[in-house]
């Protein structure tokens, strides 16, 4: 398959995705009311918690796969390994998931604080819910296989596919059935049915064929030599999940379950800060580890401070528009005025800290390059340290927006604190030129024309006419950005001269 192709798939599918569940998302609350779509937030935060268990299975599957498309292992023993991994996630998926339906009485009358919808419905959501995440995660299993065949045209195809039948379908079912969180995610557990069916189907198909006589039973020995890459990713991962994550379970439980949706709906929002910088590193990450093994230090440090000012000039800006002009962007989203009002608040505050988590990970990258992740496990374990407590305080005295503030001084504090001592560590010197001319020149000058078009900006009442001002304020803080990146305006310079200057 073409890598171009498959890059281009995966972007595709992956925006698709994103895009149609937040633009369905005022809908949803619109048919289902708030408190019914809180328990679609405590959803996605369930099946988020239960990757925990994955333990670095699924990367480990998809690396084994591509192994055997570059001959480096046969098709037996891949069969074996997937049969060996097959039987840890079917087992982990019933026993995961029967734990939760035995909970769920606890659930709804004890941890979630419903107010308006029947707790007999609220239960019987989430043992439905229990069930969609266990044939989610084991669906988990069969999508790292199909992507280490390198598939991800047909991957992404499937995964549009399903998010618009996930998204966008649901809402005749509303219009003509019904609209309780039962018959949402029965509709949900069917579709989970559908999609476990379809990938295993095609796993099986891109298999490798063996002799009927060499048989592929249950055993321990496959996972034996992955074992170790498995644990080594299954640590990074858990301790994503837990700084992305813990807020999500704190909240669930402080929060009334209407509340708990207003505060899903910020954070969904808030979320795109680090969507649209998420590419940027992903290409990176590789070309950084491939510049620290070849001993380039120069062209490693002039690749990562320009990154750092290419994800500036596109965090920074989009932080700040969510930021300054919450209200608004909810508003011309959603249509609802109230709704815009609850969650300005919280948006105003994940938006910032999530600015400052899109350049605080920097120093990660560099540690990935340099292969060495020892002061990103201890300062991920240190912020978890700071977040949790800091997070149940604040919201137990001040309410949703006390986790919001929570979230940006724990991020704040990161940054300010522990990104030094990373580069002070890694390369000497690097800090103070990486954060004042590579980060607080982009930030201030954003900042500053943030604050006079929120000063000045007189708004309408036209939802339209709303967007497009909130467009043009978000291209003038780009634009504003760019000219702060001596990079950029190094590389403007350049192509100036190349194309007028140099033609005559």
């Amino acid at each position: 398959m073409s890598f171009k192709r498959n890059i281009l798939a995966n972007y595709v599918s992956q925006i698709y995705v994103t895009l149609i569940g937040i633009i369905m998302l005022p809908l949803y609350i619109r048919y289902m009311g708030a408190e019914a779509y809180g328990l679609v937030g405590f959803f996605a935060m369930l099946q988020a918690w239960f990757q925990l268990l994955d333990m670095g299975l699924t990367p480990t599957m998809a690396r084994e796969t591509a192994r055997f498309n570059g001959d480096a292992t046969d098709g037996l023993s891949l069969r074996r390994l997937l049969r060996a991994m097959e039987g840890i996630f079917i087992g982990v998926a019933v026993l995961g998931g029967a734990a939760m339906m035995a909970g769920s009485g606890a659930i709804a009358g004890s941890w979630l604080k419903v107010q308006q919808l029947p707790l007999l419905e609220v239960q019987h959501a989430i043992m439905l819910m229990s069930v969609i995440v266990a044939l989610r995660w084991v669906s988990g299993l069969y999508r790292s296989a199909i992507n280490g065949f390198e598939r991800l045209v047909w991957l992404g195809g499937f995964n549009t596919v399903l998010a618009t039948a996930r998204f966008a379908l649901v809402i005749p079912l509303f219009i003509y059935v019904g609209t309780s969180a039962t018959l949402f995610f029965s509709y949900q557990l069917l579709l989970a049915l559908i999609e476990v069916f379809v990938l295993v189907v095609q796993t099986y198909r891109l298999l490798p064929k063996v002799s009927q006589a060499a048989r592929t039973p249950w055993q321990w020995a496959p996972l034996r030599s992955v074992l170790k890459f498995s644990l080594s990713i299954a640590f990074t991962g858990s301790i994503w999940v837990l700084v992305t994550q813990t807020d999500k379970l704190v909240l669930s439980k402080l929060l009334p379950l209407s509340d708990y949706a207003y505060f899903t709906l910020a954070v969904l929002v808030a979320g795109g800060v680090l969507l649209i910088s998420g590419p940027i590193s992903g290409a990176l990450l590789p070309r950084l580890t491939k510049l620290s093994a070849t001993g380039d230090d120069v062209g490693l440090i002039r690749l990562y401070r320009n990154a750092t000012q290419l994800v500036s000039v596109i965090a920074i800006p989009a932080a700040l528009v969510l930021a300054f002009f919450a209200e608004q962007v909810l508003w011309a989203w959603t249509g609802d005025a109230a709704i815009a009002h609850k969650a300005a608040p919280v948006l105003t505050l994940y938006a910032l800290g999530n600015g400052i988590l899109a350049l605080g990970a920097f120093p990660y990258y560099l540690q990935f390059a340099k292969g060495n992740l020892r002061l990103h496990m201890i300062g991920n374990g240190l912020f978890v340290i700071l977040l949790i407590p800091a997070l149940i305080w604040a919201t137990m005295r001040y309410g949703v927006i006390g986790a919001g503030y929570a979230w940006l001084g724990s991020n704040a504090l990161y940054f300010l604190a522990w990104v030094p001592k990373v580069h002070g560590k890694l390369i000497h010197g690097l800090h103070i030129q990486w954060l004042l001319q590579d980060v607080v020149v982009i930030a201030l000058l954003t900042a500053v024309g943030a604050e006079i078009a929120h000063a000045w900006m007189q708004w309408p009442q036209d939802r339209a006419q709303v967007a497009m001002r909130v467009a043009a304020v978000s291209l003038m803080l780009l634009l504003l950005a760019a000219a702060g990146s001596s990079w950029i305006r190094k590389m403007i310079s350049e192509h100036w001269q190349t194309r007028f200057v140099g033609s005559k």
